[in-house]
């Protein structure tokens, strides 16, 4: 346990103190924006971009934290969400309320970004609905909501209040793939942001916010206060973003990303003229080895190894004191098998705020809980399969307690305790991909990305290297239990 503490507490610390660390949230939006600050600044500061790190709650504990210096907010975002202000404040109010917290907001990019909720326009046209309020009366439509709008002060708990829907809470869609619902008629209102790229490409009819209920999202940098200082020639790049991005320029680099089939940097180099080139539309190949391929799975094998040897290190003792222990093991079976039926995402969450940071801590903890059961089981079971007879013989030449566990016992468990070991390997590859959506990184962070842009091409060249690499752990504890020439 001691071994797996140092190592949350080592990927917690910031690995360069001097490096700009921006961040920025799961939809392409965001992506794109991270990549315009990113270059920005790039040849003024040291700069690490951690994209997709996931919704309003996690990137401001990032912020709060330290784990990253800024990332592209919404005013609007931070007043209901963070500040929990009614009305519509002003930036120098919300900038001022966020002083005693050390964080702060500036530089308006230049475009407002508002949420809405849309339908086909044939079908808003057929059935009369114009406005928000023209909702009510149609009880019967199917609703798909993003998973953040559902949960959020100012999404679908406020607007069901303020405009009275006779609508239950629909069950979350993710926001790009809510697009090929509406289109296919699965959906009839979905929530959308208004400089959506798929908006006219759909046809999709934004409904009127005639009580206006959602408040002004001006896009600005939320930042900690001590980022100007300690990067002040950085700082001088991103405020000349001042008002450099509107509407029109947004939603151009949005379309570049979600129907273009350019990547989120191309689609940011649209702003400074530099991807006005004809769009060329990556091969799958292209996207699979692309440049941040082995910076992926460095960062998928560190969480996978880290927490599978801390695993091993509390599981295997863990396993023997069931054995041996028969009172015991009940309790010890209790706790690890509950940890398997708390959902990845819940885990997570309450482990950023046990841990009090986001990343790469909280996810190898959790991987460390999900990979105990198999050990323990395994362990156990091979032990307790010795027969009877193996162990008197052991007694009657004399050995010791600790000589018959390590020259009689272990020995005729291991291909049990091998097993365990292979399960927990296999099932932490799988699920280290869910360490992407808290900004942990590895292959989670292309599916990330597949998913906000819809993209088959970006989740494949994320889940086919997981799952090569589930085989290849397979085939490795497989090829060391023939060297050993341990029995089946």
């Amino acid at each position: 346990m001691r071994i797996l503490l140092a190592l949350c507490l080592a990927a917690a610390l910031p690995a360069h103190a001097d490096t700009l660390r921006i961040g920025s949230k799961r939809f392409t939006e965001s992506y794109i924006l991270g990549e315009v600050l990113k270059q920005a600044v790039e040849g003024r500061a040291a700069v690490e971009y951690r994209p997709g790190m996931g919704n309003t709650g996690i990137l401001y504990a990032a912020l709060k934290a330290g784990a990253i210096d800024l990332y592209p907010e919404y005013t609007g975002t931070i007043a209901r969400e963070i500040l929990k202000a009614a009305g519509n404040p002003t930036l120098e109010d919300i900038d001022r309320q966020l002083g005693s917290r050390g964080l702060g907001v500036a530089v308006k990019l230049g475009f407002s970004d508002s949420y809405a909720l849309a339908m086909r326009e044939e079908r808003a046209q057929a059935l009369g609905i114009r406005t928000l309020s023209d909702l009510a009366r149609h009880a019967g439509l199917k609703l798909g909501l993003s998973q953040e709008f559902i949960g959020r002060a100012d999404g679908w708990p406020g607007l069901k209040a303020a405009y009275g829907l006779p609508y239950g809470t629909p069950s979350g869609l993710d926001h790009g793939l809510a697009y090929e619902a509406i289109a296919a008629g699965r959906i009839d209102v979905m929530d959308i942001y208004t400089t959506d790229a798929k908006i006219e490409r759909y046809k999709l009819r934004a409904l009127e916010d005639d009580r206006h209920f959602f408040p002004r999202y001006d896009a600005v940098l939320f930042y900690r206060l001590d980022a100007p200082k300690r990067f002040p020639e950085a700082w001088r790049a991103l405020e000349a973003l001042e008002g450099k991005i509107d509407e029109r320029s947004m939603i151009r680099m949005n379309a570049a990303a979600e129907l273009e089939g350019r990547s989120f940097a191309q689609a940011a180099e649209l702003l400074s003229g530099d991807g006005g080139q004809d769009a060329v539309r990556r091969n799958f190949l292209d996207v699979l080895f692309g440049p941040d391929f082995w910076r992926l799975t460095g960062e998928h094998l560190l969480l996978v190894f880290a927490s599978l040897a801390a695993s091993i290190l509390v599981g295997l003792p863990l396993g023997v004191l069931a054995a041996k222990v028969p009172k015991s093991g009940a309790m010890i079976f209790s706790v690890v098998g509950v940890v398997q039926t708390i959902p990845s995402l819940a885990l997570l969450a309450f482990l950023i705020a046990i841990v009090g940071a986001i990343g790469i801590a909280p996810a190898l903890i959790a991987l460390f809980l999900y990979a105990l059961l198999p050990i323990v089981r395994n362990t156990c079971t091979g032990l307790l399969a010795i027969p009877r007879g193996m162990r008197q013989a052991a007694m009657a030449l004399g050995l010791s307690t600790r000589d018959r566990m390590l020259l009689i016992e272990v020995p005729l468990a291991l291909p049990s305790i091998l097993a365990g070991i292979n399960t927990s390997a296999v099932i932490n590859v799988g699920t280290a991909t869910i360490a992407a959506f808290i900004g942990a990184g590895g292959y989670g962070e292309r599916i990330a990305s597949g998913l906000a842009l819809n993209d088959n091409a970006t989740l494949l060249a994320g889940a086919i290297p997981a799952a090569a690499l589930a085989l290849l752990m397979q085939g490795l504890f497989e090829l060391g239990e023939r060297r050993l020439r341990i029995p089946r």
